[in-house]
C-alpha cells in the first residue's frame, strides 16, 4: 500500500495554519483537480481524492488534533479516502462548490430577491433648452409590481407555499458519481416557494406593464450623451427586490444656426464684398440675442473671430465657452448692368497691380506654374 503523503503538505500549509487557511487552499485544489474539469485525467481525480482526505481531517478540531499527535495512526481508524462520512464534510463541500455549480449552503429557507432592470429613456432637447436648463413630463412603459397580489404572484386570499421538491431551500443535492452537488430547484427555480393559486390579474408574476408619467429636471449646460439618472423609477424587483434605477439619456436637436463643441458655439456668418474689403460692423446671432462684431478691412473667407462669453457654460465646468464666428464672403447675385460695369471697372484697376491687391491669388498662380515647368 502506498505511504499516504503528510496532510498539511498535500494542502501546502504549516502546521500552525488557521481554519481560513485551510479552507482556503483546499477550495484552490480542489477547483484545480475537480473530475468534472478533468474529465480524462485519471491523477487530477486522485489529487482531488487526496485533498479533500485532507480537508476532511484537518477541518475537524477532533481529528485533526489526533492527526497532529499520532499521524496517520490516529485517524485511520474512522478515515475514508473516498468516503464522504465525515462529520461536517457535505457542508464544507456545499460552501466550496456552490460557485461551480450555482448552488449555495442548503438548511436555510432561500427566497430569490432580484433587483428590477434599469430602464433608458433617449430625451431630444433643443441647443436652448440645454443651454439654460429646463422640467419636462415624460411617459414610460414599466413593470410594476402588480397592485391586486402587491406582487407576491397569489391570487388575494392565498399566499404561496413551500416548494415540494426542495423544501424550501431552493435548492437540490444530486449525486454524481462518487459526490453529490447542489443545484437550483428545477421546480421554484431557486425562490424555496411555489404559487399554487396565481393572482389572476398579473398570472403568478407579481409584476404587470403599466404606463408612468414622470417629471425630469434637466440641469443647464448637459450635453449630447449625458445621462440623468432617477432612482427607484425602473422596473419592480422580483420577490420584494429594490426596484432598479432610470437612466434619461441626453440627445442635442440640429440647430439651424449653431453646432455646440462643449462650451463653444460655431456659426457661419456670410458677409458682403465691400464689407470684407473695407471692414466694418456687423450683428451676429447668441443664444441670448444678437451681439456687435467689428469685421476687420481685407478680411477672407474662413477668418474666424471669437466672441468671448457667448458659448454655453458645460455641466460640469465653471466657466463659459465662447462663439465662435466663421465667416464667409457672399459673392453678389442678381446685379444691374450699371452695377456690373462698376465691377468690370473695379476689376480693371486691379490688375494692373494684382500681386498687391490680390496676394492669394498671386501665390497659387506661381505655384501652379512651378508644378507645371
Amino acid at each position: 500500500m502506498a505511504t499516504k503523503r503528510d496532510y498539511y503538505e498535500v494542502l501546502g500549509l504549516n502546521k500552525d495554519a488557521t481554519d481560513e487557511e485551510i479552507k482556503k487552499s483546499y477550495r484552490k485544489l480542489a477547483m484545480k483537480y475537480h473530475p468534472d474539469r478533468n474529465p480524462d485525467n485519471p491523477k487530477a481525480e486522485e489529487q482531488f481524492k487526496e485533498a479533500k482526505e485532507a480537508y476532511e481531517m484537518l477541518s475537524d478540531d477532533q481529528k485533526r488534533g489526533a492527526y497532529d499527535q499520532y499521524g496517520h495512526a490516529g485517524v485511520e481508524q474512522g478515515a475514508g479516502a473516498g468516503g464522504f462520512g465525515g462529520a461536517g464534510f457535505g457542508d464544507a463541500f456545499g460552501d466550496i462548490f456552490g460557485d461551480i455549480f450555482g448552488g449555495g449552503r442548503a438548511g436555510g429557507q432561500r427566497n430569490n430577491v432580484y433587483r428590477g432592470a434599469d430602464l433608458r429613456y433617449n430625451m431630444e432637447i433643443s441647443l436652448e433648452d440645454a443651454a439654460k436648463g429646463t422640467e419636462t413630463k415624460i411617459r414610460i412603459p414599466v413593470q410594476s409590481a402588480c397592485e391586486t397580489c402587491k406582487g407576491s404572484g397569489a391570487r388575494p386570499g392565498t399566499q404561496p407555499v413551500t416548494c415540494t421538491t426542495c423544501g424550501g431551500h431552493g435548492q437540490v443535492r444530486m449525486q454524481q458519481g462518487f459526490f453529490s452537488v447542489q443545484q437550483t430547484c428545477p421546480k421554484c427555480h431557486g425562490n424555496g416557494k411555489m404559487v399554487k393559486e396565481p393572482c389572476p390579474t398579473c398570472s403568478g408574476a407579481g409584476r404587470t406593464k403599466q404606463n408612468k408619467t414622470l417629471s425630469v429636471k434637466i440641469p443647464a449646460g448637459v450635453d449630447e450623451g449625458d445621462r440623468i439618472r432617477l432612482s427607484g423609477e425602473g422596473e419592480a424587483g422580483v420577490n420584494g427586490g429594490p426596484t432598479g434605477d432610470l437612466y434619461v439619456v441626453i440627445h442635442l436637436k440640429e440647430h439651424n444656426i449653431f453646432q455646440r463643441e462643449g462650451g463653444n458655439l460655431h456659426c457661419e456668418m456670410p458677409i458682403s464684398f465691400s464689407t470684407a474689403a473695407l471692414g466694418g460692423e456687423i450683428e451676429v446671432p447668441t443664444l441670448g440675442g444678437s451681439a456687435k462684431m467689428k469685421i476687420p478691412a481685407e478680411t477672407q473667407t474662413g477668418g474666424v473671430f471669437r466672441l468671448r462669453g457667448k458659448g454655453i457654460k458645460p455641466l460640469r465646468q465653471s466657466e463659459t465657452g465662447d462663439l465662435m464666428v466663421h465667416v464667409v464672403v457672399e459673392t453678389p447675385v442678381k446685379l444691374t448692368e450699371k452695377q456690373k460695369e462698376l465691377l468690370r471697372e473695379f476689376e480693371t484697376s486691379t490688375q494692373a497691380d494684382s500681386g498687391k491687391h490680390s496676394p492669394k491669388n498671386k501665390s497659387w498662380v506661381d505655384k501652379a506654374k512651378d508644378f507645371f515647368g
